[in-house]
């Protein structure tokens, strides 16, 4: 399924990003995963490579996640947008309205349990639209059939140092509740 979605993904021309991008940046890790990452949109590395999340922060993301004990293997992690705006600027709301029925097939293709959003823009997209990271960073909500919450995007965290510590007391969270959900899997 995920296959036929990529592909319908890498044909899209639904707004000009598909004219400047080098590759389409759709996702990766496990297609069965229980935890979803969803980001805001590629960066020049992710461009180059077609893969979320290996440039600067993606490597300090991928820090978190060792230290916490997620194999990065085991999650599947993806953007709003999946070709990278210039100069790694915010989406525009009609470049994420273009591109969020792709995230929406990602989703219920995989059907994770926990969605995790990096940062405020896919925050304000996928839980709500005044979403405040400062101050609802690693509070959980309820929606649809999803617990969702969202931290720092790691790219904010190389920009401001005193916010890691914050991002590892929500990873650690996260931790707790995917373990939780993972259990309650196996004792069904």
């Amino acid at each position: 399924m995920l296959s036929q979605i990529l592909q319908k993904c890498k044909a899209c021309s639904a707004c000009k990003l598909c004219e400047t991008k080098t590759n389409t940046v759709f996702g990766c890790g496990n297609e069965n995963a229980d935890l979803m990452f969803v980001g805001e949109a590629p960066g020049e590395k992710e461009d180059e490579s077609g893969i979320p999340f290996v440039g600067p922060a993606g490597k300090l993301f991928d820090k978190y996640l060792e230290y916490v004990e997620i194999d990065r293997n085991e999650v599947y992690i993806a953007n709003i947008l999946k070709c990278r705006p210039p100069k790694n600027r915010d989406p525009l709301p009609e470049e994420e309205d273009a591109c969020i029925s792709y995230l929406r097939e990602q989703v219920r293709a995989i059907r994770p349990k926990i969605i995790v959003c990096l940062g405020r823009v896919a925050a304000k997209r996928l839980i709500k639209p005044d979403f405040r990271i400062t101050a609802e960073h690693g509070k959980w909500f309820d929606k649809q059939n999803f617990k969702m919450c969202a931290v720092y995007h790691p790219s904010a965290l190389l920009r401001d140092s005193a916010k890691k510590a914050d991002m590892l007391k929500d990873m650690k969270m996260i931790k707790e509740v995917y373990d939780s959900i993972r259990k309650e899997a196996l004792e069904k």
